[in-house]
């Protein structure tokens, strides 16, 4: 039972690892645009989200 549980553990952390790096490589890519001048209006944004 226990190695079940570390077993757990370590692919949950994993899985947390993977998403926060997921996470920093979109804002870093997020602040990329910001300092080159590609950004988005407000009404862009809403005109892709309501095309998903």
């Amino acid at each position: 039972m226990a190695t079940a549980i570390a077993a757990k553990t370590v692919e949950r952390s994993s899985s947390i690892d993977d998403a926060m790096e997921v996470l920093f490589g979109k804002l870093d890519e997020a602040i990329d645009d910001m300092e080159s001048g590609r950004v988005q209006t407000i009404e862009e944004a809403w005109k892709e989200i309501d095309s998903i």
